[in-house]
């Protein structure tokens, strides 16, 4: 392996280990989850989930996504689902942090690397849908869970969450089935407004 090569690769991971140290809005105990915790949660469920649908999707492909998909978060840092601000300039900071990102790889990993983390964001594939539905559902079962303190705080609304959670419900099983057993909880635990 040639200097460089290795550097880059080497650098690389070096900056991938900084999405420990970004923080999400959902608590896990009494801190913040950060978006490591996150993408490896995803993934936990990807793996759990995988037989239950049909067909069954390349799980290399899917698990490569959830890796990668978070990354950029490094540079552009984590957009609230529902911060109507920070979601009219995520993709274009997104972006930015990517061409940075990948761009420090030999050429054809951050090819590869770029293409997973734009396939996940396209959401064209059933691999990507999957993958999609998978991070939906840790983001609401990890809300639930901890009490939806980021929920509460700005007085969310079922009709509201619906906006973000409907891509996933619309996957149907296994999908569906949960996302409606964790609003049951949401709404007997007071964690979303009805209206």
């Amino acid at each position: 392996m040639a200097p460089e090569r290795r550097d880059a690769l080497l650098a690389f991971l070096a900056l991938g280990d900084r999405l420990k140290h970004t923080l999400r809005a959902a608590h896990t105990g009494a801190r913040r989850e950060n978006s490591a915790e996150h993408a490896w949660h995803v993934a936990l469920i990807a793996i759990t989930l995988a037989e239950e649908v049909s067909p069954r999707p390349d799980m290399a492909e899917v698990l490569a996504m959830i890796a990668i998909h978070d990354v950029v978060e490094i540079e552009a840092g984590d957009t609230f689902a529902f911060d109507e601000a920070g979601l009219l300039t995520q993709m274009a900071r997104e972006r930015a942090a990517a061409e940075r990102i990948f761009g420090m790889l030999p050429p054809e990993i951050g090819q590869r690397l770029r293409a997973s983390w734009e396939a996940f964001e396209a959401q064209e594939t059933p691999e990507a849908r999957f993958a999609m539905g998978c991070d939906r559902l840790q983001g609401f079962q990890q809300q639930v869970e901890c009490g939806a303190a980021a929920w509460r705080e700005m007085g969310l609304t079922k009709t509201r969450s619906l906006v973000r959670m409907q891509p996933a419900i619309d996957l149907g099983a296994p999908f569906a089935p949960m996302i409606e057993a964790l609003y049951e909880r949401a709404m007997a635990e007071g964690l979303l407004r009805t209206a």
